[in-house]
């Protein structure tokens, strides 16, 4: 009995060990792993799905709380006949422009993860040589509203506030997203201080795309779980690694250890290869559940499957195009944010 104790003492203690060292620099890939950022950036990912976008507008919704209080929106972007939605904001406690996007909305979950086997490598991305990604990832932000919404509001953000640290995030089709926006502002815009975190994030290119993507948008952390089915589609067939799906770094894999009643969660910082056997890879990819909960937060729309969206008093706000999107906006004073902002210790704002 006291060798039974004495194992479990052991193993407890193993695992808080592993599991506390949340705060991570990858070598030669310049992504920063932060446990409390990723708790308060999975939230915003997480609001963006609101259907009510007076109360989203206003961030008077039940999830807009907690580790997000405080965050104000400046533009709203609808894309009514897609079912997309994002927003732009400043968030004074991390004092930086946050961009969430949302993830599949207007179909069922399981029919969108049916659809992700079969997506095909069909277009090559813009000024990239060999780099193939899928169109419909690609056109969900380049051809849609959002993009020129999002890129709009940006710049008036840095009118407004200066070039302060611009945080993209989405959850599933969202994160893909919040992929080609990061990769846009960078090479596009030439915006610094670009950080991307997605959640549950399915592959959206090829290698030569995960090389480009990891030069120009190092800090980027895709945030894996236990045995989520997304992060393993569209399917990587490591037997033709130039022609298969390939996902970019960096990996972070939040699962369990333990037995029985002794459990505890680790949050494994992944190699900067985007496909490491030894995080997501090594397990089958096959729970819905797990694709649903990330930090113990709920992530998807209140009414999966369907495309409802809700508005109340905003007209002062919102412009309506001839599509029938939407877009609301508004301006908030420079002074919710510290304006003077100092370069971490790695060169990056903070």
């Amino acid at each position: 009995m006291d060798g039974i104790i004495m194992l479990k003492g052991l193993i407890l203690v193993c695992l808080i060990a592993s599991s506390t060292a949340r705060e991570l620099k990858v070598k030669d890939q310049g992504s920063i792993y932060n446990h409390t950022l990723a708790t308060i950036l999975v939230e915003y990912a997480a609001t963006v799905y609101v259907s009510d976008l007076t109360e989203l507008f206003t961030w008077t919704c039940p999830r807009c709380n907690d580790l997000t209080k405080g965050f104000q929106i400046l533009d709203l972007i609808v894309d009514v006949k897609l079912c997309l939605q994002a927003y732009v904001g400043v968030a004074p406690d991390l004092n930086a422009i946050v961009i969430a996007f949302r993830g599949t909305q207007a179909t069922s979950i399981q029919n969108w993860i049916a659809d992700l086997f079969w997506k095909q490598l069909d277009i090559e991305y813009p000024g990239m040589e060999n780099a193939m990604v899928h169109h419909g990832f690609y056109s969900a932000y380049h051809n849609t509203t959002l993009r020129p919404g999002v890129l709009c509001a940006v710049k008036r953000a840095k009118e407004l506030y200066g070039h302060i640290p611009i945080m993209v995030t989405g959850h599933s089709m969202g994160g893909a997203m919040a992929a080609f926006c990061g990769l846009d502002l960078t090479v596009n815009y030439g915006s610094q201080n670009v950080s991307v975190m997605t959640f549950g994030q399915p592959r959206i290119g090829n290698a030569a795309f995960a090389s480009y993507y990891s030069k120009w948008v190092p800090n980027t952390i895709r945030v894996t779980h236990e045995h989520d089915i997304v992060p393993h589609l569209p399917p990587y067939y490591h037997y033709f690694p130039q022609k298969t799906y390939h996902h970019f770094p960096t990996e972070v894999w939040l699962h369990n250890l333990g037995f029985g009643h002794l459990v505890y969660t680790v949050e494994k910082v992944c190699d900067n290869s985007g496909e490491d056997p030894s995080c997501s890879r090594s397990v089958t990819g096959y729970s819905i559940k797990d694709h649903l909960w990330y930090y113990g937060v709920r992530l998807g729309g209140e009414n999966p499957g369907f495309c409802r969206i809700v508005e109340r008093d905003l007209a002062a706000y919102g412009t309506v195009d001839v599509d029938g999107n939407v877009i609301l906006s508004r301006d908030i004073p420079a002074s919710v944010l510290r304006m003077n902002v100092e370069p971490n210790e790695d060169g990056r704002l903070m």
